[in-house]
Formats: structure tokens, C-alpha cells, sequence
């Protein structure tokens, strides 16, 4: 499904102040429990993330077509990859645990305009959603270095809130009704 939208710019200059706030909340998270993600044998870039807006389609975008033509090659080509095997995976019904083809050697090549998930996964966090809280635990390398450790308040909650205001906005004002569930590599084909 490939999404036009007619200067998203505004849009996406308004989601990158929310990314800042995002940024700040958990890197004071991370600073209170002495947490850094340095990448494991768990590592989040081989988690098959959906990714439901708009908005962050529209960031990664922006952020895919800033990289030298080469390397959009290369993404292009990764993303094709990551589509076609779990394509088979699926179909003979096993685990789908793919480089997010975006890695290269360990680093996001679109750093700067990963999406929401990639910004806030690992530390434990609550939603506050109808009433009731919920609670995350945060990933594996998070749960061994924090045993012990006293819970610190991470609520994404708000950035939840300023997200779907914006894209709510955006899909107005493009005249888009259809809802996304696509990951980096469905969304990279489509570019």
C-alpha cells in the first residue's frame, strides 16, 4: 500500500518535537537504572514491529530518501529480503526474527527518523488508557541489569496521545480513512 501525501512537512516537524520529549523521558529512564542499549543477542532490530500511522510512514519516508542513492539501494534491496523470507517463514509457521533492513552492521541508517517503537523499546513503562494502568516490563537485557531495582515511572502515555492527535490531523487533511499495519520493510517497498 503505497501512501501519497501532499507536504507532510508541518505534520512531521510537529512529531519531531514530540520524538525530542520521547527521547528525554527515556533516556532519564535509562539514566536512572544505569541502562544502555549497546545491542544483544536479543536485539530489538530483529523484533518484527508493526507500525500503525501515518504520520511515522511519512517520517521514515523523509528519513530513507536523505540517505546516499547507494545505500538506498542497499535498503531497498535488504527490505525485499526481510519481505520475501517472512513471506516463507510465515507459511511453513515459524518464529520471524529478521535484521530490520534499515541495520547495517549494528546501526540504524535512518537514526534520526526511526519510528516511535524503536525510540522507546527495552525500558519498563505503564499506558494510562480508559481508566486503567498498564504495565511493560521492558526486554530481556533490561530485566537482568535491573533485578532489584525499584521501579522508576516511564509513562508513554502522552506521547501515545500527542502521536494520535497528530496523525488524526495528517489524515484529515489528506483525505486518508484506511488505517496502517505495516513494518520498516513492507513500508520501504513501497518507496
Amino acid at each position: 500500500m503505497k501512501i501519497e501525501i501532499e507536504n507532510p512537512d508541518p505534520f512531521l516537524e510537529q512529531l519531531k518535537k514530540v520524538y525530542i520529549k520521547m527521547d528525554a523521558a527515556y533516556n532519564n529512564a535509562a539514566a536512572h537504572y544505569g541502562f544502555e542499549c549497546r545491542g544483544c543477542p536479543d536485539n530489538c532490530c530483529l523484533t518484527r514491529f508493526f507500525h500503525h500511522t501515518v504520520l511515522e510512514y511519512a517520517y521514515v519516508k523523509k528519513g530513507f530518501f536523505l540517505l546516499k542513492p547507494e545505500i538506498q539501494e542497499d535498503v531497498k534491496k535488504s527490505a525485499s529480503d526481510v519481505c520475501r523470507k517472512t513471506s516463507e517463514l510465515q507459511k511453513e509457521n515459524k518464529e520471524i526474527r529478521l535484521m530490520c533492513p534499515l541495520n547495517f552492521k549494528g546501526l540504524c541508517q535512518i537514526y534520526e527518523y526511526r519510528p516511535m517503537i524503536c525510540r522507546l523499546h527495552g525500558i519498563a513503562h505503564e499506558l494510562h488508557w480508559s481508566g486503567k494502568i498498564t504495565y511493560g516490563p521492558g526486554c530481556g537485557a533490561f530485566t537482568d541489569h535491573t533485578k532489584g531495582m525499584n521501579y522508576y515511572k516511564f509513562d508513554r502515555t502522552p506521547f501515545y496521545i500527542e502521536i494520535a492527535d497528530l496523525e488524526n490531523e495528517l489524515k484529515k487533511r489528506a483525505g486518508i480513512a484506511s488505517k496502517i499495519k505495516m513494518t520498516i520493510a513492507e513500508m520501504i517497498e513501497t518507496f
